[in-house]
């Protein structure tokens, strides 16, 4: 496999020397573990660029090939190729020891890992990079970000799309373009650690319980199907069995016990567990377990959850905000940070128009230096001036704007040679007078495409397109953060609680068992949730996005979260918002998107509170243990 002759010469900074493994999958379907690899392929390349081995072939799943009309693999074509147990060695052998690169990296490296579960292994990989996160970072003026756009943006030839080996020969042009694009922006490459492990599972189906909770048990009365319970201590039927009875029976059955758990198993009610300690804290009645199986062979008809959306069928009206109230106790969403703001259909991204109260949009402005309250400040303005407040130095960045201590960012001498017009804070006051410089360098904002996203300001509400195709909102903040930052989701109904703790999506739980709602992590100051909002249950009345610190450090220390809102993977953003109110808070309510009519819509929301991520998640109804 040979690299074009025209492409880019590869970066010299050090930082970007690794050891690569270029890797594309066709898969039977989207959800890993479930789904199988039906084709493979492997470019490894040195630090320089050079190639070093290669190795393709398709695969026999031993199940339907799925959506053939995409990859063209049919059972027929896949029934002579080898199993993946047969391969594995070679492959690990070619993937040991380097950075692992895909486009959409979570996708293939999920896939791997679980075929290599399959073979009782796991991926000899320990870093990852993602060529689409990586091009979010540079920013480049393109429609899109999908495979074949970036192909042509970096003069690769694509001759075969949704072929695993054409599509590794693509990759190796757009990793050569994109390092070289990222070293002119003096970008720290977003490698994500991903060390080898061995918890990787088959899919096993996991049907949440199919109807409400009806609340608290009554003693002396009957159980009724959908009441949350929990088991604690030593059982004499077996603790499986205990379950698997429970559930056949419609009972929610729950590992922690919160407010919302209608009762609790033991036998030994004095012992000191976590989980009697807060049952008696919460007051949920306990039975014991000879009781509690009398009351299993009679349970109780419950109430049905909606399983699907229906047109016409009545929303409540518009809320601001769904954020717990700081105290914890179940509360109250408080009341909107902002005014309501009429909602705007989040078409396919157009150029906006620049108007006398607008003078800047189009533009993406990035703030430097001032102190954090005088930043929150200059982005404010930004925003109101129609321009997007960028949070990293991207190819997208037009305008540079230095607050006092700026001048000693180290991006300053990258936007220097880009020729970024750079201004004080006064130019925010006045900024048509200053007219818009070309910047020296392509590669930067050179290319003239503006911004096309629409500008969100805090408590801005757009409608999504109804296109049947997933929502993403994707949570992005500086490269230099001093801490990490965990963005989590919670599918919530008209009380806004959970229905039951897989409808909080987090990174020990990275996708709900329907897979309506998954986390990904596409590199260390990049996480996403994705929505699939036709497949959402008809109680799930909108779904909360939020971002956590844990530690002493504050959203103050981190700055501002970039939000996106894209509609399928590599589309270009339909809206973004720059949220950066926080000081001293934790955990901030990102965005929401809800239920309106027929339709579904977002929500910047930028609410901050000063209690970390447990108390956030018991405020939504979510069993926390202590």
């Amino acid at each position: 496999m040979v690299l074009l002759s025209s492409e880019p010469t590869w970066p010299t900074l050090p930082d970007y020397f690794h050891d690569w493994a270029l890797v594309d999958v066709e898969t039977s379907g989207l959800r890993p573990g479930r789904d199988r690899v039906l084709s493979l392929a492997v470019l490894t390349l040195d630090a320089r660029g050079n190639p070093t081995g290669e190795f393709s072939t398709l695969l026999n799943p031993g199940c339907d090939p799925g959506p053939v009309h995409v990859h063209g693999l049919t059972a027929a074509r896949l029934a002579g190729a080898p199993t993946f147990e047969e391969i594995a060695p070679r492959v690990g052998a070619l993937l040991s020891g380097r950075v692992l690169v895909a486009h959409n990296a979570q996708f293939d490296y999920d896939f791997l890992a679980h075929e290599f579960a399959h073979v009782r292994s796991w991926v000899p990989v320990g870093r990852r990079l993602c060529t689409l996160a990586l091009n979010r970072l540079i920013g480049p003026a393109v429609p899109d970000l999908k495979l074949g756009t970036l192909a042509a943006h970096y003069g690769v030839r694509q001759e075969r799309a949704h072929d695993a080996q054409d599509d590794v020969r693509v990759l190796s042009g757009i990793l050569r373009g994109s390092l070289g694009a990222a070293e002119r922006l003096g970008l720290s490459l977003p490698l994500l650690d991903c060390p080898p492990r061995q918890d990787y599972k088959p899919y096993v189906p996991k049907t949440p319980c199919p109807y409400r909770n009806p609340g608290r048990y009554t003693p002396g009365g009957p159980l009724v199907q959908g009441m949350k319970v929990a088991i604690t201590g030593d059982t004499r039927v077996s603790r499986e069995e205990l379950v698997a009875r429970s559930v056949a029976a419609g009972l929610n059955m729950m590992t922690s016990v919160s407010g919302r758990t209608s009762l609790v198993v033991t036998n030994d009610p004095a012992a000191a567990s976590a989980k009697l300690r807060r049952a008696v804290d919460e007051g949920v009645p306990l039975v014991d377990e000879p009781t509690y199986l009398r009351l299993l062979e009679d349970v109780r008809p419950g109430r049905a959850k909606g399983v699907a959306r229906q047109r016409g069928a009545e929303a409540p009206a518009d809320r601001t905000t769904t954020a717990p109230d700081r105290t914890i106790t179940v509360p109250p969403a408080p009341p909107a940070p902002t005014p309501e703001i009429p909602a705007q259909r989040a078409a396919a991204p157009v150029t906006p128009p620049v108007t006398p109260d607008r003078p800047l949009a189009g533009r993406r402005v990035l703030v430097l230096g001032g102190t954090h309250e005088a930043a929150v400040e200059a982005r404010g303005r930004v925003v109101a001036l129609g321009a997007s407040a960028a949070v990293n130095l991207s190819a997208g960045v037009t305008d540079v704007v230095v607050l006092p201590g700026g001048e000693a960012d180290r991006r300053m001498s990258r936007i220097a040679a880009l020729g970024l017009p750079v201004h004080e804070a006064a130019w925010l006051l006045a900024p048509e007078a200053v007219e818009r410089r070309a910047p020296a360098t392509a590669g930067s904002a050179a290319e003239g495409r503006p911004d096309a996203a629409r500008v969100l300001v805090r408590g801005a509400v757009i409608d999504l397109a109804d296109t049947g195709t997933a929502w993403t909102v994707a949570a992005a903040w500086r490269q230099q953060a001093p801490c990490d930052v965990d963005v989590v989701a919670f599918a919530v109904d008209a009380q806004e609680q959970v229905a039951g703790d897989e409808d909080f999506v987090f990174y020990g739980a990275p996708e709900h068992p329907d897979g309506t709602l998954r986390l990904a992590t596409d590199g260390p100051t990049e996480q996403a949730v994705t929505v699939d909002l036709e497949r959402l249950p008809l109680e799930t009345h909108r779904v909360v996005i939020a971002a956590a610190i844990d530690g002493a450090a504050t959203f103050s220390d981190v700055g501002a979260v970039e939000i996106t809102a894209t509609c399928g993977v590599g589309a270009a953003p339909a809206a973004r918002a720059t949220l950066d109110a926080a000081t001293t808070e934790r955990t901030m309510i990102l965005a929401e998107i809800y239920r309106r009519g027929e339709r579904w819509r977002l929500r910047a929301v930028g609410q901050g509170y000063d209690h970390g991520l447990a108390d956030l998640a018991r405020g939504y109804g979510v069993d926390v243990a202590d």
